[in-house]
């Protein structure tokens, strides 16, 4: 059962990485769209994104990421890595609040950010993902 929750968050938790790495990209094309047609085609993609991939994914890597973390309590409850990356994961979901904000503005047309941002912004979660990964694999004693 614990190989199958720990197969389950891993998936997951593939699936809203490549949404995180791959909306603020279309944020990027969005900025230079050529057209009104070109930016609509965009907004319904960021937004299908958002909501069909990136959110779902999100939750069922907390979900199972709970239910994996309450199977060995006794052990994570005293163990500082997991405190920092579950700080980490705290931090991926502000990211993923922001990039919710941000589909909005697009699809209000009310986005003030440049493509330059955008480029910037779709690094975060990679920072994010070598320190977790890091930190469950290494569990340092720090």
């Amino acid at each position: 059962m614990y190989l199958t929750i720990k197969s389950l968050h891993l998936i997951t938790m593939v699936a809203w990485f490549a949404a995180m790495f791959y909306l603020p990209r279309l944020f990027v094309y969005h900025c230079a769209a050529p057209n009104a047609q070109a930016a609509e085609m965009l907004t319904m993609m960021e937004h299908r994104l958002y909501r069909a991939i990136m959110t779902p994914a999100a939750l069922l890597t907390l979900i199972f990421g709970i239910w994996l973390a309450l199977l060995n309590w006794a052990v994570y409850e005293s163990a500082l890595w997991f405190w920092v990356k579950l700080l980490c994961v705290l931090a991926l979901f502000a990211y993923h609040g922001m990039c919710g904000g941000m589909v909005r503005a697009f699809r209000n047309n009310t986005n003030k950010r440049s493509q330059k941002f955008y480029r910037v912004f779709n690094e975060v979660p990679l920072l994010f993902l070598v320190l977790i990964v890091m930190l469950a694999v290494f569990r340092p004693n720090i």
